[in-house]
């Protein structure tokens, strides 16, 4: 992990480590125990990997790199269906799919300054620097939702 790099550097590999945290908290669930509804919202184990999958091309082929949601690797619209996981997607699919997304993502940051702006019609005017830190601030929340679900899946009977 890069502690004392450039501004860049630093939240990239922050941002990373939060992808990786995120997929961390799934790793080793079994397809049945990843699927648990273990709270009133679509929140699972594996539709958290799967949303956050959604949010890389939200921002990053939606946003930044203009794409058509036909054009993107898969479900690209701001709503709950970033959530949804069909019943043929299995667990190391969807883990597959969150670091496709990701890799995707990292090529097209790459393309931009930190300081770069694009208007956005939610947020005003957005920085690529505003984007990273966002995704660093989405993939945070998501694996403290992903610890304590997985915490209610360990938990002995």
């Amino acid at each position: 992990m890069i502690t004392n790099g450039t501004e860049r550097e630093v939240i990239e590999a922050m941002l990373d480590l939060n992808r990786e945290a995120l997929i961390d908290t799934v790793r080793g669930l079994s397809d049945a125990d990843a699927r648990r509804r273990l709270v009133a919202s679509l929140t699972t184990p594996i539709s958290l990997i799967k949303h956050a999958a959604g949010a890389e091309r939200i921002w990053f082929q939606r946003f930044w790199a203009g794409l058509d949601e036909s054009e993107c690797d898969g479900y690209s619209r701001r709503d709950e269906g970033t959530f949804a996981v069909t019943d043929d997607e299995s667990l190391l699919d969807v883990i597959a799919e969150f670091e496709r997304a990701s890799q995707r993502s990292r090529e097209i940051a790459s393309r931009f300054d930190l300081d770069d702006t694009k208007d956005n019609p939610r947020q005003g005017v957005v920085s690529m620097r505003w984007t990273l830190l966002l995704m660093i601030q989405e993939f945070a929340r998501h694996a403290g939702h992903g610890d304590i679900l997985r915490e209610q899946i360990d938990e002995p009977s």
